[in-house]
């Protein structure tokens, strides 16, 4: 097959030296040639510092530092924000006033009320500086129930519509300033290089300048234009983020660590940052990733030296959340090096206390000096001024506040809807089956076509976006909303099962599948197969082949993956990327009119090459790299000509290290696990080296290096033990791992003689009590009898014995759970799952 044969011609990189710099090595090049000054349109303004000179004098250290402080909704009163005067404050993913998910427009707008008239009220904290609150509106104003959703950045790139994107960002602004917030953590412009990070879906782009001229776009209609209506009634304070290098981290490892060289870094990195700074963006939020080894959070060379002084930013630098916790030598409550590095607000959730405590004494011991400090509060005092904070009515008051009909407005909606029908990516269309006619007998399938939340992803109410249902979109559609209408409208019939069954044979089928919500962190996969081990919708997909009835796949994902059997599967394939709120507008491509005239044409290209096998997953500007199955830029019409054989490879040769071993404890708990002790109905999270519940003792000890394994001690009067979840109890995908030779292995060391009742565990909810979509369990009395001579042994039982049990390996929460109603005492050591050439000591009961 020639290798060009679905190809477009790629676009080129619109940087100098973009494919330079093949040295790895980091680099710290003073050259201009870098890192450009930015040439930002906001320009100095001296009586706007000379109001900052005034305010700064007269404020006391503690009032500077509290203007630092982003404490979380969830963890600070009204009374706080009175007592402290916070600079600013934020409402986290999945965090809502009064911890209400259906918090209504009108309860957001009287926390911003609140928050704001005490923060002006000096009768405890003597400031009578206004406070600002942050919010993640990354796909419209995504935590509201009712707003309008717009499609993830990835389907936003592949329409490639700048305007368009300037016109979205301005109907955020102005949804978001209906609820009295007055800042935006956005645009992310991450270019990402390895789909398999969970976070690729918030990338427009793996081409950096495609990014670039996004965050142009973005910031202006946020904030609006320089000279126009820059930061008035209407518009919102942005952020570009995550500075630097999000993307580019090894293996695509959430918060990981990137090693390109200093002119990669720039070159593809950092262009969605000379986009964004140079209309004008106020504010840029670190990055969770290190550079070289180096948490971003504390380089003083890239916040500093770089971003400041280099690209001449003088808005203000945000931190992440709980990011300056992840510098060496920091924590949560304490990290003078991210200060002295150059960041200006610590985004503290909980911590915020003991961290204004902290850094007022390091403040007067000198660790941290009184002039990083000005300067900090400067540029936080800078963008207030600039954005008319000082001058602005209280957030009930303003323009737009409380202009709820605002929210999810019609015109807004069809907006998002012309943005779904130009993000669409039609990958295959063979015997040029669509557009459908509507006149037909059309079966509608899958467990996306009727699910908002699936369609929407991550970031959708709650942090990862699951936990939804339809009644929590009013005003939205569904994928089966609009195919419905249409079918229905044109006089045909709609026949629509979640499991493709039918009483009379359709003359066509749409089937709708794909990823499930996910948000960062949990979205990390090790390759990128679809559904590894569980590939129920390609047996959907082949059974409705198999009778002969063609095909439409629709595929929902956050990634370009690695799908040549459901492509096979199909007659056409459309990649709708996480479409958002406005399912319907997917029906208007799908389908022709009813007097058989094309409605719209697919014209959306692919932002992300697309692999043709799953290890395919580093950035295709790499020279080195195999060519893809799609191209970059690659996308048909209905009327295109190209035929995608039927025939791609179904099977792949696995490289060394394509399937990598999770590890659960390894010296350490390894996220995004976390160690839990419980007995009885009582748990609590392990967070020191010992821990005691009634009935359980746990501490931590030696086993080759210092406390590198655990011990527990069960008396027997409880069921109790040791458990190891998920942070936040959310399922992950490790479904890559499942294979004929997999294993959950762990050392033990055992001490109790004539062990009964020890149970090991898995399940995909937190507690064995409530097993909810799989659950595990068997007894290993016998094997751990076997070994209690009080000396190490490794133990294995194949994932075969799990799954067999009904353990769904791409939902897994728990992976390990050992326990016991009677006396045990054991320890445990390097606990993972990987693959082995030895057979388990431990067969299936």
């Amino acid at each position: 097959m020639n290798k060009h044969l679905f190809s477009l011609s790629a676009l080129c990189l619109a940087l100098s030296g973009c494919m330079s710099g093949n040295d790895n090595a980091k680099t710290t090049n003073t050259k201009n040639d870098i890192w450009p000054k930015i040439t930002n349109p906001v320009k100095p303004d001296a009586k706007l510092e000379t109001k900052i000179d005034a305010l700064l004098a007269q404020m006391t250290l503690e009032q500077k530092i509290a203007q630092m402080i982003q404490p979380e909704i969830r963890n600070i009163t009204v009374e706080d924000m009175r007592r402290y005067g916070f600079g600013s404050y934020l409402n986290g993913g999945g965090s809502f006033p009064n911890g209400d998910k259906h918090a209504t427009p009108e309860d957001w707008i009287k926390l911003a009320n609140d928050m704001y008239m005490a923060s002006i009220d000096d009768s405890l904290d003597g400031s009578t500086i206004p406070t600002m609150w942050g919010t993640d509106a990354v796909h419209g104003h995504n935590n509201v129930i009712g707003a309008t959703l717009f499609p993830h950045n990835i389907g936003l790139g592949a329409a490639n519509n700048p305007e368009l994107m300037e016109q979205i960002a301005a109907i955020t602004a102005k949804e978001v300033m209906v609820t009295g917030i007055d800042w935006v953590f956005a645009p992310t412009v991450a270019v990402v290089q390895d789909d398999r990070w969970g976070r690729t879906y918030e990338s427009y782009s793996e081409d950096p300048s495609l990014v670039r001229n996004y965050a142009a776009s973005v910031v202006k209609g946020l904030q609006g234009e320089v000279g126009k209506d820059f930061l008035g009634d209407e518009r919102v304070i942005s952020t570009v983020k995550h500075f630097v290098g999000d993307g580019g981290t090894v293996d695509g490892d959430d918060q990981g660590n990137n090693l390109s060289s200093e002119q990669d870094l720039f070159d593809i990195h950092a262009q969605g940052y000379v986009g964004g700074l140079n209309v004008g963006a106020q504010s840029v939020m670190a990055s969770f990733n290190s550079w070289h080894g180096e948490k971003v959070h504390g380089s003083k060379y890239l916040l500093n030296d770089v971003l400041k002084v280099k690209m001449g930013f003088d808005g203000f630098i945000v931190g992440d959340w709980n990011g300056h916790g992840q510098v060496a030598g920091c924590s949560n409550e304490s990290c003078a090096q991210s200060i002295n590095a150059g960041l200006d607000i610590f985004m503290v959730p909980s911590d915020w206390k003991a961290l204004m405590e902290n850094t007022i004494a390091q403040v007067k011991t000198g660790e941290i000096s009184q002039s990083r400090i000005d300067d900090a509060v400067r540029r936080i005092l800078r963008v207030k001024l600039r954005a008319g904070l000082f001058d602005k009515p209280r957030p009930k008051d303003r323009a737009l506040s409380g202009k709820t009909e605002l929210i999810g407005q019609a015109s807004h909606r069809e907006v998002a809807a012309q943005a779904v029908r130009e993000s669409l990516v039609l990958l295959k269309n063979n015997q040029q089956l669509l557009p459908l006619s509507p006149k037909q007998r059309i079966l509608v399938a899958g467990d996306a076509a009727d699910n908002i939340g699936k369609q929407s992803g991550g970031w959708t109410i709650t942090w990862q976006g699951t936990n939804n249902q339809n009644s929590d979109f009013p005003g939205g559609s569904s994928i089966l909303d609009g195919l419905r209408s249409q079918v229905n409208s044109a006089g045909g019939i709609l026949d629509y099962s979640l499991d493709g069954s039918f009483s009379e044979k359709p003359d066509v089928a749409i089937v709708v599948f794909g990823e499930e919500p996910y948000a960062e962190g949990h979205g990390d996969r090790a390759t990128l197969e679809y559904q590894a081990g569980d590939k129920r919708d390609l047996a959907l997909l082949n059974k409705l082949k198999a009778e002969n009835i063609p095909v439409v796949a629709v595929f929902i994902s956050g990634r370009p993956m690695w799908v040549n059997a459901e492509l096979n599967a199909s007659t056409a394939f459309v990649a709708a990327w996480l479409p958002g709120s406005e399912g319907a507008a997917i029906a208007d491509l799908l389908l022709r009119k009813a007097d058989n005239s094309v409605n719209v044409d697919f014209k959306g290209k692919l932002p992300f090459s697309w692999p043709i096998k799953p290890n395919q997953h580093v950035d295709f500007y790499n020279k080195n790299s195999e060519q893809p199955l799609f191209e970059y830029g690659y996308g048909l019409t209905t009327t295109s000509n190209t035929i995608v054989p039927n025939d791609l490879p179904e099977q792949f040769e696995r490289k060394a290290g394509d399937v990598k071993s999770v590890s659960i404890l390894e010296g350490e708990v390894k996220k995004p696990w976390q160690a839990w002790l419980f007995s009885g109905d009582n748990s609590e999270q392990i967070m020191s080296s010992t821990l005691s519940l009634e009935g359980i003792n746990y501490r931590t000890i030696d086993k080759v290096i210092q406390e590198d394994a655990r011990k527990i001690s069960i008396t027997g009067e409880h069921a109790a033990g040791l458990r190891f979840a998920s942070k936040s109890y959310f399922r992950e995908d490790l479904s890559n791992l499942v294979s004929d030779t997999a294993q959950l292995t762990f050392d033990v060391k055992v001490d109790s003689k004539k062990a009964k009742d020890v149970w090991l565990t898995m399940n995909c909810e937190g507690t064995a009590d409530k097993p909810g979509s799989c659950h595990s369990k068997m007894d290993i009395s016998h094997l751990i009898n076997a070994k209690a001579d009080g000396q190490w042994h490794t133990l294995s039982v194949d994932l075969a014995c799990f799954t067999q049990q009904g353990i769904k390996f791409n939902q897994l929460v728990v992976p390990f759970e050992i326990g016991s109603s009677q006396a045990l005492e054991l320890s445990l050591a390097n606990i993972k799952i990987s693959q082995s050439d030895t057979p388990a000591m431990h067969m299936c009961q």
